[in-house]
C-alpha cells in the first residue's frame, strides 16, 4: 500500500487502444451535443429525446419515469432492485449557462444601427462578449400560445450578430478604469441590422408606405414631414428588423414581451491543440456533466440496477438556483413523492432521502498555467487528472457551502478505486481568494450525503471553455460506477 497519494494522469491510465477508441467516440458525441445544446431548453429537449427512445415516460406506474418542468428542468428515475427506503443513487447537474438575455423591450435604433438591448445572466466577464460572433437561441410565445423556436446564427448561411467594441484610439479613458467599471452592462447592445426600410421615390418626393410584407407592422405609424410632404418612419432600421422577424417567424414587437431569447457564441465546439486532446466550446459549465451523467445513466439501461437511480437536470444554478425551475424549488420533492406513492406507498419520503447518496455533478476550476498563483497548488485540480471531488465550495469561511462528511468520501474513494478510475480532490482557489456555490447544499438540506464531483475546466464562464477528452471519459466512468455501486 502506498503511504503517500498523488492524482494520476488519465492519459497514462487510458492509453490502451480500447480506451482510446471509446474516449474518442464519447468526445465526438459530446462535441455534437455541445454544438447543438446552447440553452437549458435545448439541453432538456436533447435529453428528453434520448430518454424517450430508451423507454422513459411521465407514467409513474412504469419503472422508467421522466418528468420535465417548464421545458427547463428534468427529473429521471429508473427503478432498482432494492426498496426505496435503502436510498437513491442520485446525480444532479445544471443545464443553464452564463449568457446575454435580450430584454423584454429590446429593440432600439441609434446612430444608423439597429440593436437589441441585453441583460447579462450569471457570472460573465463582460469584456469577453464584445467583438465576437453571436447567435440567437430561444423561444417566442405568441398571444394564442403558439411557441416559436428561434435558432439564428448557427448555420453558415445565417447572418450572425455582434456587440461593437470601442476602438483603442478613443479608449484612453476606459483603459484607466478598473475592469469592473470599464464595461458598462447597458452597452452590451447586440447589432441586429443597419438597412432602413424605405425606398424614396424621387419623382413623387415621398417614401413608399408598403413594407416588404406588403403591409405596415402592427402598431407602427409613419411620421409626416409637413415641409417635404413625404411620409417617413421615425425608426426605419428598427422597422426593417421587425418586418424581417414577422416575415421569418410571424412575430410582432409585442410578442417579444413573452419571449426568452439568448445571445450565445455562434459556431460549433471544436477540438483544441495539435493533439486534439482538449475540447473547446461554449457552455461546458455545466453541460459536460449533463452529458456525462446521461451517458452513464443510459450505458446499461436494459439491466435493472441495485438501487433506484435518479437524475436531475436543473435550471437557474448560475443565479443562485432561484425560481420554479431551480434547485430551491420543490420539483425534485414532488417527483420523488409521486414515485414513492406509485411504487411503495408505505415508505416515508424522509427515509428515502436520508438513506440516499448524491453527486452534485458540477465542474471545477483547473489550475490555469498562466495564473497558477491564484491556486493553492497542494489543493488544486489539474486538467487531465480525472473528475475532481470538492468537499466544500462557498466562500471565505466556508459560508454557503455543503461540507461533505468523511464517511461518505471514504465510500466514494472505495467505489472509484475498485474500478481503477482516476480522481482528485481540490478546493476552489486560495482561502479568501474568491469562491462560488453549487446545488449541493440544496440536496444536503434533506439530510442526504452529497458532494460536488466533476471535471476540471479552463476558462470557466468564458464564451470558449476548455475541457480534457480524458477527463470527460473518466468522469462518465465515475458517474457510471457511482450509479451502479
Amino acid at each position: 500500500m502506498m503511504l503517500s497519494h498523488t492524482s494520476r494522469n488519465c492519459w497514462e491510465i487510458y492509453s490502451g487502444q480500447k480506451d482510446e477508441k471509446a474516449m474518442s467516440a464519447l468526445a465526438k458525441g459530446y462535441i455534437e451535443f455541445l454544438s447543438l445544446c446552447k440553452t437549458e431548453r435545448e439541453t432538456v429537449d436533447y435529453a428528453e429525446k434520448r430518454l424517450r427512445a430508451a423507454g422513459f415516460s411521465p407514467d409513474c406506474k412504469t419503472d422508467r419515469v421522466m418528468r420535465v418542468l417548464h421545458g427547463k428542468s428534468m427529473c429521471v428515475v429508473r427503478r432498482g432492485n432494492a426498496p426505496l427506503k435503502q436510498g437513491l443513487r442520485l446525480i444532479c447537474a445544471h443545464a443553464d449557462t452564463p449568457r446575454l438575455d435580450l430584454k423584454q423591450h429590446p429593440l432600439q435604433e441609434q446612430a444608423g444601427v439597429g440593436q437589441a438591448k441585453t441583460h447579462y445572466y450569471g457570472g460573465i466577464r463582460k469584456y469577453q462578449w464584445f467583438a465576437r460572433a453571436l447567435a440567437l437561441h430561444g423561444v417566442v410565445v405568441k398571444q394564442d400560445g403558439t411557441v416559436i423556436s428561434v435558432v439564428l446564427g448557427e448555420n453558415m448561411r445565417d447572418p450572425v450578430f455582434t456587440i461593437a467594441d470601442l476602438l483603442p484610439h478613443l479608449a484612453q479613458g476606459q483603459a484607466e478604469q478598473s475592469v469592473a467599471k470599464a464595461f458598462d452592462p447597458e452597452k452590451l447592445n447586440i447589432i441586429l441590422g443597419h438597412k432602413p426600410l424605405f425606398d424614396v421615390d424621387k419623382k413623387k418626393n415621398r417614401t413608399a408606405k408598403a413594407f416588404e410584407l406588403g403591409k405596415p407592422v402592427a402598431g407602427k405609424a409613419p411620421e409626416q414631414d409637413a415641409e417635404r410632404g413625404d411620409t417617413r418612419e421615425k425608426t426605419p432600421i428598427k422597422t426593417h428588423i421587425l418586418s424581417l422577424l414577422q416575415q421569418q417567424y410571424d412575430i410582432i414587437e409585442e410578442d417579444l414581451y413573452s419571449a426568452e431569447l439568448q445571445a450565445v457564441p455562434a459556431g460549433a465546439a471544436r477540438f483544441v491543440g495539435l493533439d486534439a486532446a482538449l475540447i473547446g466550446g461554449y457552455g461546458q459549465d455545466d453541460r459536460i456533466c449533463v452529458f456525462a451523467a446521461l451517458e452513464a445513466f443510459l450505458s446499461d439501461v436494459e439491466n435493472r440496477p441495485s438501487h433506484t437511480q435518479y437524475l436531475i437536470f436543473w435550471d437557474k444554478e448560475e443565479i443562485g438556483s432561484e425560481g420554479s425551475t431551480g434547485a430551491k424549488s420543490r420539483f425534485f420533492e414532488y417527483c420523488l413523492q409521486e414515485i414513492i406513492a406509485a411504487w411503495e406507498s408505505d415508505t416515508r419520503f424522509s427515509d428515502v432521502v436520508l438513506a440516499s447518496k448524491a453527486l452534485s455533478a458540477d465542474v471545477h476550476a483547473a489550475v490555469d498555467p498562466d495564473w497558477q498563483e491564484l491556486h493553492e497548488k497542494l489543493n488544486a485540480a489539474t486538467i487531465g487528472h480525472g473528475p475532481c471531488f470538492c468537499k466544500f465550495t462557498g466562500h471565505r469561511g466556508k459560508y454557503e457551502a455543503n461540507d461533505a462528511h468523511p464517511e461518505y468520501i471514504a465510500w466514494l474513494r472505495s467505489v472509484l478505486n475498485s474500478k481503477g478510475i482516476p480522481w482528485q480532490m481540490a478546493e476552489l482557489g486560495k482561502v479568501d481568494g474568491g469562491g462560488g456555490g453549487t446545488v449541493a447544499m440544496h440536496l444536503a438540506a434533506y439530510g442526504m450525503n452529497v458532494i460536488d464531483c466533476g471535471p476540471p475546466i479552463l476558462s470557466m464562464h468564458s464564451p470558449f471553455e476548455i475541457a480534457s477528452k480524458a477527463d470527460l471519459y473518466a468522469t462518465m466512468l465515475a458517474y457510471k460506477a457511482f450509479l451502479q455501486a
